[in-house]
């Protein structure tokens, strides 16, 4: 297995009660993993734009007797497009999609309006393109340029983590209001 969401979810130190949007959760690797770490008491809100994908999300989780996760069709790249409020979520996990995504800033600036201040961004993406195990040349984000990206959308970088030989993963901090600088 190339990533190990179980494993993955682990060092983001996830605390019961809390709520997590899973960003582009896809097929709910991360979701059912982090469902498992916030328990009965907290919420996953499992956000994709693929219908049926949330579809299978929905169904495994009846098969496996999950109820803290809640299914919603969204587009990140827009504006309110999660469909969550403002400040609403303690943590976002962005798994495998960044490299998927066309507008970068405005995918930032919606996961940043949905997160608590000071709240925790989980963040991997793929090191390379492997020679077609991940992403096309084309649509590979360097760790570096991640990285750029997320300090201009007002993220710190809190630790980088291991997350598998394939990919890069960092735990970030929403900044507070009064740290924001625009270069």
């Amino acid at each position: 297995m190339f990533i190990d969401p179980q494993n993955n979810i682990k060092q983001f130190n996830l605390s019961p009660g809390m709520k997590v949007a899973d960003v582009g959760a896809g097929s709910g690797f991360n979701s059912f993993a982090a469902a498992k770490e916030v328990g009965e008491k907290g919420i996953i809100y499992a956000i994709d734009i693929q219908k049926d994908l949330l579809s299978k999300i929905k169904n495994e989780s009846r098969k496996r007797n999950i109820f803290n996760i809640e299914i919603i069709w969204g587009d990140a790249e827009k504006e309110n497009g999660t469909r969550l409020g403002n400040e609403s979520v303690d943590a976002v996990i962005v798994s495998n999609l960044f490299f998927q995504i066309e507008k970068k800033d405005d995918f930032l600036k919606e996961i940043f309006r949905i997160l608590k201040s000071n709240g925790k961004l989980f963040f991997i993406d793929w090191s390379d393109s492997f020679g077609g195990i991940g992403p096309s040349k084309e649509s590979f984000v360097p760790e570096e340029e991640a990285k750029k990206l997320l300090e201009k959308s007002g993220f710190l970088i809190e630790k980088k983590i291991f997350v598998g030989e394939y990919h890069y993963g960092f735990i970030l901090n929403k900044k507070a209001p009064g740290e924001l600088f625009y270069p």
